[in-house]
């Protein structure tokens, strides 16, 4: 896989923070900071595809109601609640 470099500013506290990390684990900052990158993007992509998900199906009329929304999250709650007696 190719790679690209470019710099990044961070605080020096951060800096310190993650080299530590990467000693304590003998990992390079580089592997760091390359895993932090993949994990946001990764977190990142999936939420950006729900809301655009969730954008298309409101604008073909696919929309829940609030009443209803709520009246789930109270059954939720219920069960979660009633198990654990």
């Amino acid at each position: 896989m190719a790679t690209e470099a470019f710099t990044v500013r961070a605080e020096t506290s951060t800096v310190h923070k993650l080299d530590h990390i990467a000693g304590s684990l003998d990992r390079s900052r580089n592997y760091l900071v390359n895993q932090a990158i993949n994990e946001y993007l990764e977190s990142h992509a999936w939420q950006i595809e729900k809301i655009t998900q969730g954008i298309e199906a409101a604008d073909c009329g696919q929309l829940v109601g609030h009443d209803q929304v709520m009246q789930e999250i109270e059954a939720l709650v219920e069960q979660k609640t009633t198990n654990k007696v």
